[in-house]
């Protein structure tokens, strides 16, 4: 496996392995600033491939904020390792997710964000949006730079494969491929659809991002509204 490394904002860098068997790419984000920030551990077990990432970047000791969306392997696997060379950095993540996951799995107690809470972390500007359940998880939440207009999306947008850096065509299609391929199977139902689904989408296509994050897959640049609301209604089409 091998690790790539783009910026695909200001000061924001995609580190993306491609892993063969999983067939997908697994994306963290790093943010440079005064008080550095990544997106996603990764996996335990590609830690060291996400170090050879942050490395390009900046001193992985340097790391101030250590951020997720929710509580799973891929997510947030590695987070014992980075804490261990960072001893300065701290987990932030859902208030949820602090209480009752890393509470017992964290080194280190973690930050639980309120919905709608702001970090600055220098230039950057980082708001907190609680989403539970979108993608996945009761503990969900997505992270938002308010001053590159980049949204980190997780598993939203998920497609597989080893895709571009950067996108500028139709993600919505391609995460709609995605959803009825399934990587478990057809329509595996890994993001569910309850009564605030459509208004989470609503609530981030709001806030008129220009990036897209994404951790499986190309991020995307251009109209993110459209995109977001694309992908509400094939959410709403594929899922209710």
């Amino acid at each position: 496996m091998k690790t790539h490394v783009t910026e695909i904002a200001p000061n924001t860098f995609r580190i993306s392995t491609f892993h063969p068997e999983f067939g997908i790419q697994f994306n963290q984000f790093l943010i440079r600033d005064e008080q550095p920030l990544l997106i996603h551990t990764g996996f335990k077990n590609m830690l060291d491939y996400t170090l050879s990432g942050i490395r390009r970047i900046i001193d992985p000791a340097q790391l101030r904020w250590i951020g997720f969306s929710h509580f799973e392997a891929d997510e947030c696997g590695a987070l014992n390792g980075l804490l261990a060379l960072a001893p300065n950095a701290q987990a932030i993540c859902s208030q949820v997710a602090a209480m009752v996951n890393l509470s017992d799995f964290a080194c280190r107690e973690a930050r639980g964000l309120a919905d709608n809470e702001a970090i600055n972390i220098g230039r950057h500007q980082i708001r907190f949006l609680a989403s539970p359940h979108v993608p996945h998880g009761w503990d969900a939440g997505l992270f938002f730079d308010e001053t590159e207009k980049t949204l980190f999306c997780s598993d939203l947008f998920f497609h597989g494969g080893d895709p571009e850096p950067l996108m500028d065509g139709d993600i919505s299609a391609r995460a709609e491929a995605a959803i009825r391929e399934g990587l478990l199977g057809p329509l595996a139902h890994d993001m569910p659809f309850t009564p605030y689904t459509i208004s989470t989408l609503q609530r981030l296509a709001n806030l008129e991002p220009y990036t897209l994050a994404t951790m499986h897959g190309s991020s995307f640049q251009g109209d993110s509204k459209q995109a977001i609301l694309a992908l509400a209604s094939i959410v709403a089409n594929l899922l209710s």
